[in-house]
């Protein structure tokens, strides 16, 4: 008898599907009833064209037939994570090992109240997140010198690519050639020059002291600070020169050594990008960590991804919101700066509360420490006979081997349990980090030392060294000077600043958030507890691949998995957000036609229902958009997609669609699609962030779709954040899988171009979608894609009479998500979408994906994950809010003073000596009975966010001197 044999009487109790599926069998048996399904394959049939239907079981290759217990997958993961060999890796190249403060571990990257958040775009219920993002970008104006930053971006390397983009934009891309100093990352350099390539900009790597910047081509400049090999070097004669050719220059710098050496800003930088992940952020093998974008005044407008500004509620009180980009991407399109439309939010906030946390004078601490202990061992690897480059450093030596043998040097330090970087065959790289100690560098110094060589007493080499930083080297402006960087480094009022933080904001903790198209879905605990385990947490990117070997296994399955479940016949894990994975299947399917000798090929067919990111991203990708039609009934219009795929044959290079549609319906006409497209030369590209409707059913890879990029913070349950971190892996058919992301500094079976600075993207969260697959199988992924369907169905049907559904497929089903349209209220009753989304906040829910991509409507997707229960206490809310909007068509409330046209109704205006309305405090507060269980209060107002923008200010402010009056 074999383990997937066993008697159901000895299977494993604590089994996982039936806890992630919120309706129970007796729930499933009603709601069929009232959608008037016989069962749930009739529902799917209905839903779901029979065209794209899986014909064979749908099975995964290394899982057991039978459910498996939360416990046994925990244990098989952990066997798996015991393959890892964690090292102390002192390798560098912008990843550090770090101590997470262990408040800031158990109370934000383990608190489903941080990371079970959504985007901030309702923020009246975001306020606590935005203070703590605001945090992070005052933490990285004052330590960088320049005033404005954003919410964090990718890594380190898309930073440095966006960078370039700002700067081509600024002098309007009449310069061509972008140029990058050989003290670069190399990671850095390898993304950079994939961006470059896909848009026409060239790309000049060498010596950046000896450029000659009148010859009037170059419009940019990227310095690295420290150099890669550690040297602190004096830019300012540089840019000064760069600055005379009217030359932008970006630095990239190492955070923590900003503490103590001059900011990029203060010796003219116009851009500083770089990685926060030092500052509490563990090094998952290469992510997910925030890197940061800060600039000057002048290029606020160009400045990539998410802002967070101040502003005031309708009430004058100090509120913040994302400022300026918002949706830049759905509003913009193709004419966007940028396809990044999120952030690292839940590393920034990590980040941020490591800031706060320490205080200016606790990271001047840890700075000086980890500098003292550089010096240290430099003096002590010289007195041992190897040479050590002179000048300033911080935390990274280039050490000369005597020997001349680096690689040897390298295996005596393995042979310690240490890892350190080559540099060339003469030539190693140290860096030492927050966890280095005096013992650490008596090891080093032993692997440096000879047979019958004295190892020098570190404690005596400690006290020759002089800590002084060279004055024309030093820091000497204040920074972190805001009170909430002053305030909180007892642990007890740590916690209870997190704390009061968390409860302005409302998460998968508080109630349902049934965004379409965003898939918030459960994040099981036991999903999440393996990232946080040190054989996954702190592996650098670039240790040994021998001493990975458990992450080679971890995505050996999911790829394995990802294929069986998608039809295709490889994946790629490297690209970090769905953004990054659209980007990286326009570049596989340019690549592809480059090597066909087809470089013309370069029109992109796209839906005018399309993600906004997605003529961004095929922008971004070298490509020219060409829009397609919808029908009335939302479809793609298929005889426009023929004449336009007719019409540019020649240079036709990809279609890019979303399945099923943004409109919530399974097209069915989908294989005729693709074969229009095939037909004139083209390939299919399927954004996959629907795929959780297709799980089980349905696989792009068989109906026609070539490439697929796949949310995994979406389908496979990553949480979403706040913001992000997000993973956008895709899948490939088989010609295409030759093409798809490769990495320089580390085989990773491919030798495509780079498209995030890790080889394997955002690795150290992987092990969430690992659990995910692992504890759901096949039967249980299968059942989740049906009732998602299934609760969609429910609601839409609950609030069909009261709200229009907009779109339906050929037999009356939405698929996994529907939109409702508002648009009649306008002009009944003067209430708009944006009314009925705030008044949902008086409820205690989050809204639907608002005006999306649809304006006027709310998209509406439930998930699986929901009960029964949820679904109807969100179905009434949105019921009465429809009878406070006939009250008003009737004219019983107000048109200007109601509930909906004041929501959300915060404590501080209910319990108010002064109310001016019409209505009752009790109906604006407790509209419904059930409210008074669990009432969840907005911190704020409304927002006006025309007012913030007006006063554009994006760093923490001073509370008392808020200027109330509209001055």
């Amino acid at each position: 008898m074999t383990q997937d044999t066993v008697p159901s009487l000895f299977a494993p109790v604590d089994t996982f599907v039936r806890r992630h599926i919120g309706p129970d069998e007796s729930d499933v048996v009603e709601m069929l009833a009232f959608v008037d399904a016989p069962n749930l394959e009739a529902l799917v049939d209905q839903a779901m064209p029979s065209s794209i239907r899986m014909v064979e079981k749908f099975e995964l290759e290394t899982l057991p037939a039978r459910p498996l217990g939360e416990t046994e997958t925990l244990a098989r993961i952990r066997k798996i994570a015991d393959r890892n060999v964690v090292m102390r890796s002192l390798i560098g190249l912008g990843y550090h090992g770090c101590i997470v403060p262990p408040v800031v571990l158990r109370n934000v990257l383990e608190n489903p109240g941080w990371y079970t958040q959504y985007t901030p775009y309702q923020a009246e219920i975001s306020q606590g997140r935005l203070e703590a993002l605001l945090n992070f970008q005052t933490m990285i104006a004052d330590l960088t010198g320049l005033p404005m930053a954003n919410a964090s971006l990718l890594d380190e390397a898309t930073a440095a690519a966006e960078a370039m983009h700002m700067s081509h934009a600024a002098l309007r891309g009449k310069r061509s050639v972008y140029f990058v100093s050989d003290r670069c990352h190399p990671q850095t350099l390898s993304v950079v020059r994939t961006r470059a390539e896909a848009v026409g900009i060239e790309i000049e790597e060498g010596d950046a002291e000896s450029v000659d910047f009148t010859r009037g081509d170059i419009f940019g400049l990227l310095l690295q600070y420290p150099a890669s090999d550690g040297q602190v070097l004096d830019y300012a004669p540089l840019v000064a020169r760069a600055h005379a050719s009217k030359v932008l220059v970006t630095v990239a710098a190492d955070l923590l050594s900003l503490v103590l050496l001059r900011p990029p800003g203060e010796f003219g930088a116009d851009i500083c990008i770089g990685s926060a992940q030092r500052f509490g952020v563990p090094m998952g093998y290469g992510g997910p960590h925030a890197a940061f974008l800060s600039t000057r005044e002048d290029h606020k407008r160009t400045l990539p991804g998410r802002i967070i500004g101040t502003s005031r509620d309708r009430r004058g009180k100090l509120a913040y919101r994302m400022a300026m980009q918002t949706r830049e991407q759905h509003i913009r399109r193709q004419k966007a700066t940028s396809n990044i439309c999120t952030a690292q939010v839940l590393l920034a906030i990590m980040a941020g509360m490591y800031g706060v946390y320490h205080g200016p004078a606790g990271l001047r601490a840890i700075a000086s420490r980890v500098y003292g202990l550089t010096k240290t061992l430099a003096a002590g690897i010289r007195a041992l006979g190897h040479s050590v480059d002179s000048g300033l450093v911080f935390d990274t030596l280039r050490v000369r081997v005597s020997s001349g043998d680096a690689d040897a040097m390298l295996v005596r330090a393995r042979s310690s349990g240490i890892n350190l970087r080559l540099l060339d065959a003469q030539h190693v790289g140290i860096s030492l980090d927050e966890r280095s100690d005096l013992d650490e560098v008596t090891r080093l110094l032993k692997v440096f030392s000879s047979r019958g060589q004295n190892v020098p007493s570190v404690e005596s080499l400690a006290a020759a060294v002089d800590l002084q930083v060279p004055q024309e080297h030093r820091r000497t402006t204040a920074f972190l000077t805001h009170p909430t960087f002053n305030r909180y480094h007892a642990e007890h009022e740590m916690l209870r600043y997190l704390t009061r933080l968390q409860n302005r904001d409302l998460s998968l903790t508080t109630s349902m958030i049934s965004l379409g198209s965003c898939t918030m879905k459960l994040n099981a605990v036991s999903e999440m507890i393996p990232i946080t385990w040190p054989e996954f947490s702190d592996m650098h990117p670039f240790a040994p691949i021998e001493q990975a070997q458990g992450y080679r296994e971890l995505f050996d399955n999911l790829e394995s998995w990802l294929c069986t479940i998608t039809g295709f016949s490889a994946v790629s894990l490297q690209p970090n957000a769905g953004s990054q994975g659209e980007f990286s299947g326009l570049l596989t399917i340019r690549a592809f036609h480059r090597h066909r000798g087809e470089e013309n090929r370069n029109v992109c067919l796209i839906p005018i229902s399309a993600h906004g990111t997605n003529p961004a991203s095929a922008v971004m990708a070298g490509m020219k958009v060409v829009v397609v039609a919808c029908d009335s009934k939302g479809n793609i219009d298929i005889e426009d997609l023929r004449a336009k795929a007719e019409k540019h044959k020649d240079n036709l290079a990809a279609m890019m669609v979303t399945y099923p549609s943004t409109h919530g319906v399974f097209e069915a006409r989908i294989r005729e699609m693709c074969s229009i497209v095939h037909e004139f030369g083209g390939q299919v590209y399927l954004d996959g962030a629907n795929m959780n409707a297709q799980v089980g059913h349905c696989r792009p890879g068989d109906y026609g779709a070539d490439v697929c990029h796949l949310n995994l913070h979406k389908t496979f349950a990553i949480p979403h954040g706040g913001g992000g971190p997000g993973v956008g892996p895709i899948g490939v058919v088989k010609h295409l899988a030759p093409f798809l992301p490769g990495h320089a500094l580390v085989d990773n079976r491919a030798n495509g171009p780079v498209v995030a600075a890790a080889p394997w993207g955002s690795a150290g969260v992987l092990p969430i979608s690992w659990m995910y697959i692992a504890l759901m199988g096949a039967r249980g992924l299968q059942r989740a894609t049906s009732l998602a369907i299934l609760n969609a169905n429910y609601m839409a049907k609950r609030l069909g009479d009261a709200y229009p559904v907009l779109y339906c497929g050929e037999h009356g089903r939405v698929a996994h998500e529907f939109i409702v349209d508002l648009r009649p209220f306008e002009r009944s009753a003067g209430v708009l979408a944006e009314d009925v989304a705030k008044r949902l906040m008086d409820f205690g829910f989050h809204a639907p994906t608002m005006s999306f991509p649809v304006p006027g409507t709310l998209m509406i997707e439930p998930t699986e994950s929901e009960s029964r229960r949820e679904l109807d206490r969100f179905c009434e809310a949105m019921l009465a809010i429809r009878a406070e909007i006939q009250a008003i068509e009737d004219g019983a409330l107000d048109r200007e003073d109601n509930p909906l046209k004041f929501a959300p109704h915060p404590s501080e205006a209910v319990v108010a000596t002064d109310w001016p309305h019409g209505y009752s405090r009790e109906q604006a507060a407790y509209p419904l009975p059930w409210v008074r269980e669990n009432k969840f209060w907005p911190h704020v107002a409304r927002i006006d966010n025309a007012w913030g923008d007006r006063h554009l200010h994006c760093t923490c402010p001073a509370v008392e001197s808020f200027v109330e009056s509209d001055a």
